[in-house]
């Protein structure tokens, strides 16, 4: 049975601006950076806050099949719900690719330069016979559509701030931080978006929600010290990665055991948004959907039925809806083929039940 939602007995010591001119200095290249970038642009009123590119999806020689993520997911989410009548291409937000600088916002420069090692790539995304591939050809196959999809994530922050949601059908890489990639994650996405809101949308408390079953300790460990983040996250402490220094850094945890039920993980999901509700007061919310909670999922190894699933997709919709802060939702992990129908059931839930609007972006009131 799952444990009870409850926070860390050792909260994050208080925020606190460095005095050192090295820290100064890194801050303010680190703000002119995010200042200087192209990510955040005009995106006219004709789109809805669903951004997508074709340039996600990843496929070369085959490596697509050598991990059990559906790297193909990202595609049929739109295409289902464009063949359902629900959504236009016309409608889509096509994002831009995060450059060197962009991603030098939260990743150090060795780590970046680490990825020119089609080894070290390998190792990271689980594919070992990357190894053996050119990195010209691993860079242009294989991070370039991970940098398309930071880059949708970091623009989510601008159109949800501006239209009160956005959904990137992509990202959600939390087993990445500035300084390690693991478990199919390339780049912090996440971390990157939150910094881009502090900087260009004057944001300054952010809540991550994290229900991917996997714990997400890359995003954990780059907010460790930083009291403008709060981070709910629920997960199965029986899988990837058990790491128990990020554990330390989460504000709320809600411990989930393999076999998870759907009633037990939609009641612990309930108790944890009460929880948050009078613990947390965010101008933001970054939901993290991931749908390997879903029953026969062979990583997440939990027992969430399609209907769980949106139902706490909604149930995390209506908790931003009612305190009136902007959500952005990315799609993370999900390893079975049904993950993209459940996904776009779940879009088209979310606007019927009014809490997204596909046909303007407007958020509904």
């Amino acid at each position: 049975m799952a444990t009870s939602s409850s926070s860390n007995p050792s909260p994050k010591p208080p925020f606190s601006s460095s005095s050192s001119s090295a820290n100064t200095d890194a801050e303010t290249l680190r703000r002119n950076r995010i200042l200087f970038s192209k990510l955040y642009f005009h995106v006219p009123p004709s789109k809805v806050p669903l951004i997508y590119s074709t340039s996600y999806y990843i496929a070369f020689l085959g490596i697509e099949k050598m991990h059990p993520f559906d790297s193909s997911k990202w595609r049929h989410i739109c295409q289902f719900l464009m063949t359902e009548g629900i959504l236009d291409k016309n409608q889509i937000v096509e994002p831009l690719e995060a450059s060197q600088e962009d991603l030098l916002v939260v990743h150090s420069e060795s780590y970046l330069n680490s990825l020119k090692s089609s080894l070290k790539v390998s190792i990271i995304i689980e594919v070992h016979p990357l190894a053996l591939l050119p990195n010209c050809l691993v860079q242009q196959k294989v991070l370039h559509p991970f940098r398309k999809q930071v880059g949708g994530t970091i623009l989510a922050g601008k159109l949800a701030k501006e239209q009160g949601w956005a959904i990137n059908v992509g990202g959600g890489f939390h087993h990445c931080s500035g300084e390690r990639g693991g478990g199919f994650c390339a780049y912090a996405d996440i971390s990157l978006c939150i910094h881009y809101a502090f900087v260009r949308l004057n944001i300054s408390r952010v809540m991550i929600i994290d229900l991917d079953a996997h714990q997400g300790n890359g995003h954990e460990m780059d907010f460790a010290e930083d009291r403008r983040v709060y981070i709910l996250d629920m997960f199965n402490t029986e899988v990837y990665p058990q790491d128990f220094e990020a554990r330390r850094y989460i504000d709320q945890t809600v411990e989930l055991v393999s076999g998870t039920s759907t009633d037990e993980y939609l009641e612990k999901l309930d108790e944890a948004l009460k929880v948050a509700e009078h613990k947390f007061d965010p101008e933001l919310v970054v939901y993290n959907a991931g749908t390997d909670i879903l029953d026969g999922d062979p990583l997440g190894r939990l027992k969430v039925s399609p209907s769980g699933v949106i139902s706490r997709d909604e149930k995390v919709f209506r908790f931003a809806k009612e305190k009136n802060v902007p959500l952005v939702m990315l799609t993370s992990g999900g390893y079975m083929k049904s993950s993209a129908k459940v996904i776009a059931d779940s879009i088209v839930n979310l606007s019927k039940k009014s809490l997204i609007d596909l046909d303007s972006g407007v958020c509904s009131k």
